[in-house]
């Protein structure tokens, strides 16, 4: 069964009180980096896959592009991106990534932030989007960083007296189900190695044209714990292109 957690009530709160809930991209660290990679929208077809709040929609559809279809296993999120990101180019569907099925080449661009470490099984999900791609079609995602899942706790080691110690990285080449707690919740993610990342594209006829381990912006550096985010990867964010 495929966890949503983000239509449960009081965590669909507490991430609605977060920064990059708030802010938009503006308020995601990863953003700056995120943007660099992305490709021309014009005149493109895509598809965000877990869009959550809808803003990576509009910015394609404010970036030329002709269809923008988001979808995402939560209502709540949906009727939230309906309401803040909609209109225009933009479509919602509300289903489960793995779930979606498309004619082949439906799409010149699939989009993701931050939704793949939610999907148990990773290389049927490439399958579908290579599939749904059309030949040179661009796939641009962001996730959490392997060394970020592997402990599972996803929280740093502290000493007796509080501080930080280090981020604990552990059972890395054990991939699978980790229980991790996000906004004070239990949330359910699956690890897997960046080499499983990486050449589950390779094998299923991608090409790599970027790997990047995003760092904050500078100008985020003066908030309260974003220091410390310079100590490990916390993201991982990858393009690759359909070569046939």
């Amino acid at each position: 069964m495929k966890e949503n957690k983000y239509d449960d009530a009081v965590f669909f709160q507490k991430y609605g009180e977060m920064t990059r809930s708030v802010k938009g991209l503006a308020g995601a660290g990863e953003w700056p980096a995120l943007e660099r990679l992305l490709p021309d929208f014009s005149g493109k077809r895509v598809l965000d896959l877990g869009c959550g709040y809808g803003w990576h929609c509009r910015y394609a559809a404010e970036h030329g592009a002709v269809s923008v279809l988001g979808t995402d296993i939560s209502r709540r999120m949906l009727e939230r991106a309906a309401e803040i990101n909609g209109g225009g180019a933009i479509e919602y569907r509300c289903a489960a990534m793995e779930d979606l099925d498309f004619p082949e080449s439906s799409f010149d661009v699939a989009l993701s932030s931050l939704a793949f470490h939610y999907v148990r099984d990773f290389a049927p999900l490439v399958g579908n989007i290579r599939r749904w791609l059309k030949a040179g079609g661009r796939l641009v995602f962001s996730v959490e960083h392997p060394v970020f899942t592997s402990y599972g706790t996803q929280d740093w080691w502290y000493g007796e007296d509080g501080s930080i110690l280090h981020f604990p990285v552990d059972r890395y080449y054990s991939e699978g189900r980790r229980e991790a707690v996000f906004l004070g919740e239990r949330v359910i993610k699956y690890h897997r190695t960046l080499t499983t990342y990486l050449e589950t594209l390779l094998e299923y006829g991608f090409q790599l044209r970027h790997v990047v381990e995003p760092q904050p912006p500078q100008d985020m550096l003066d908030l309260p714990g974003m220091r410390d985010e310079l100590r490990r990867p916390m993201m991982l964010i990858v393009s690759a292109q359909k070569t046939t």
